[in-house]
């Protein structure tokens, strides 16, 4: 007897998915860049940085997802180059959220491409869990133009298990019952969690396969991984009797983060995804009128292992500069610049709802402040009716080379 059921959808080929819709939105006769050799990523001018997403064609030829531009671009040297654009991706994910919530209100976003749906109150057996999620793939795939995979489970480990076996356009279960068929003959290093280290660790002692994780004393495994190693060999034997966890309170507390599908190795990369996540914080309060006292920052490396900082302020605030400000030197003081990360995330708590505008009397005159509050409803107000990109922080431009 199945007690729930757990969709996890993960897009497919996100950012390059997203960057392909966003140009076909603008001319519908432009090339779909999800069949011509193309990467999202790196400095399009400079041709420096890494690829983010690449296309299947692209991945025909070698090229690979972290790899610098300048390689990509030896194996292809017609490839095609998109920039990086995090305020396209986020129109893209909140329309593909918004369908989810048009089934569920149980609706978890684990990162900008990819959420768990609690549907157990809309489907009796296995069969109707198939037939919904295809209702919704075949929805997001015909209304958005882009795809997804669903898996689906009695549980949030066992759907997002299944959501990663074969792509694209797919549809996979991962039943208790199927885990010895399905689960425990793949790599340990597919087990969702595992990272390079803990992969190596385990290896060491002669587990190489999700199975023998399962089978092995979980005594050993946490004295080897500690809590973690404690957390794996339940996901191994494939149990999380953790909950969907759906919004429905109002917030103590107002964040961003997201999974990027490459090594962040640089702070120019980090400073561009930091900027992104404080913007979508800094509206989001301003939209419910909420200002916090406290903002942090999370970062997880490619080990899947989380580190955080906080730092509380002098006064209360929604503003976008002073949260990206802040998060930026709480980035410099967390990371060290070396180790690979694979998520970041802005976040804010200690939150006062419907208060008087705060001012610091050491920083700015009172009319200043007044000026920089207009200014930046003003832009808000902007972005909000005409799109992410009706204006642009003069940051953002080179200073045009004097004629």
């Amino acid at each position: 007897m199945i007690s729930r059921y757990i969709f996890h959808i993960d897009v497919n080929s996100a950012f390059l998915s997203w960057e392909a819709c966003h140009r076909l939105s603008l001319d519908k006769n432009a090339p779909d860049i999800r069949n011509i050799p193309a990467v999202v990523g790196g400095d399009i001018n400079n041709r420096h940085g890494v690829v983010v997403a690449k296309s299947a064609p692209a991945k025909a030829l070698g090229i690979t997802t972290g790899e610098p531009i300048v390689h990509a671009l030896k194996k292809c040297p017609t490839l095609l180059l998109c920039r990086t654009d995090f305020s396209i991706y986020r129109k893209y994910s909140d329309a593909f959220i918004a369908i989810l919530r048009q089934y569920t209100n149980v609706v978890e976003q684990f990162s900008i491409d990819e959420a768990w749906c609690d549907v157990t109150e809309l489907v009796n057996s296995r069969e109707e869990a198939i037939s919904l999620a295809n209702t919704i793939k075949n929805r997001i795939r015909n209304e958005l133009n882009f795809t997804v995979n669903i898996g689906i489970s009695s549980n949030k480990v066992l759907s997002k298990m299944a959501s990663d076996f074969t792509k694209p356009d797919r549809i996979h279960t991962l039943f208790p019952d199927e885990i010895e068929k399905k689960m425990w003959n793949l790599p340990v290093r597919d087990l969702f969690f595992v990272g390079k280290q803990t992969e190596s660790k385990l290896k060491n002692i002669g587990i190489t396969t999700i199975g023998e994780l399962a089978h092995s004393d979980p005594k050993l495994i946490g004295r080897l991984l500690k809590k973690h190693g404690a957390l794996l060999y339940e996901y191994a034997n494939g149990i999380d009797p953790s909950p969907v966890k759906s919004e429905k309170e109002k917030p103590k507390g107002y964040g961003n983060s997201t999974t990027v599908p490459f090594d962040v190795t640089d702070m120019d990369t980090a400073a561009l995804i930091i900027k992104e996540l404080s913007e979508s914080v800094s509206r989001r309060l301003k939209k419910d009128s909420a200002k916090a006292m406290c903002i942090s920052v999370t970062i997880r490396d490619t080990d899947f292992c989380d580190t955080s900082k906080q730092r509380t302020l002098s006064a209360s605030t929604d503003a976008f500069d002073e949260i990206y400000d802040t998060a930026i030197s709480l980035l410099s003081e967390l990371w060290d610049k070396i180790t690979p990360l694979r998520l970041l995330g802005v976040a804010t708590s200690h939150i006062i709802y419907d208060e008087p505008l705060q001012y610091s009397i050491f920083d700015y005159s009172e009319q200043d402040f007044i000026k920089q509050e207009k200014l930046s409803k003003a832009l808000d107000s902007i972005k909000t009716k005409y799109g992410e990109n009706a204006v642009t922080r003069g940051s953002n431009f080179k200073k045009a080379d004097k004629q």
